[in-house]
């Protein structure tokens, strides 16, 4: 059986409990896509800026985050891409859109958030689905950013983000701007949103809100 087929049955695995409780996928949980440092993604691709914006020294990059709807016989996954914009689509779809160039796989890392109903935060994410990507990663318009999207869609007890903004960062380790970002935003028209409010996977992984789920990384 080739990788792809033994990630996936994992994961189904994990979804109807033929493992250890704290080893399921659960409904509402986060899966993290993640790069190892220096990794060297496509010349010029999002993916590539995006982890060296966030990413740290001898850890992983993490470059995109989705959300788990599990049922009881299949695993969806709604999340928001330049390729789908928000989108529903099965677990197969997701591990091929991440699929690296050479036939493996990143490292995805399951996180479960903790104080919020799951099961709601599915729901509104359904809800979103349609929205464009959010090329331009500016805060309260229509588009959505994968994080962006998770954040909207768990919310505490008295309905307010359990993910924090922070202004974002798009510039290099040394300090320098990813010539992606330069082009991209060039051709938006539009200054690469330094210091604006907004939320990315390395930082929203690290929050006290989530826990991992001991198979995290499969």
């Amino acid at each position: 059986m080739n990788r792809f087929f033994t990630l996936l049955a994992a994961m189904a695995l994990l979804a109807i409990g033929c493992s250890p409780v704290q080893d399921r996928l659960q409904n509402g949980d986060l899966i993290f896509v993640g790069l190892p440092v220096g990794y060297d993604a496509e010349s010029g691709s999002m993916d590539a800026a995006i982890a060296s914006a966030t990413g740290e020294k001898d850890a992983l990059n993490l470059i995109h985050v989705a959300i788990a709807e599990v049922k009881a016989d299949s695993i969806w996954i709604i999340d928001a891409t330049i390729a789908r914009g928000v989108d529903r689509h099965p677990l197969d779809t997701f591990l091929r859109d991440f699929t690296l160039r050479d036939g493996s796989y990143p490292a995805f890392i399951v996180k479960r958030v903790k104080g919020v109903d799951a099961d709601a935060a599915v729901e509104r994410a359904k809800s979103f689905c349609g929205r464009a990507y959010d090329v331009r990663f500016l805060p309260d318009n229509e588009d959505l950013y994968c994080t962006e999207l998770v954040q909207k869609c768990y919310l505490d007890a008295d309905g307010n983000p359990v993910f924090e903004s922070e202004p974002m960062n798009f510039l290099a380790p040394d300090g320098t701007m990813p010539p992606y970002w330069e082009w991209l935003f060039g051709k938006l028209g539009t200054e690469v949103p330094q210091g604006l409010p907004g939320t990315n996977p390395q930082k929203m992984a690290e929050a006290a809100c989530l826990t991992d789920v001991s198979t995290r990384q499969l």
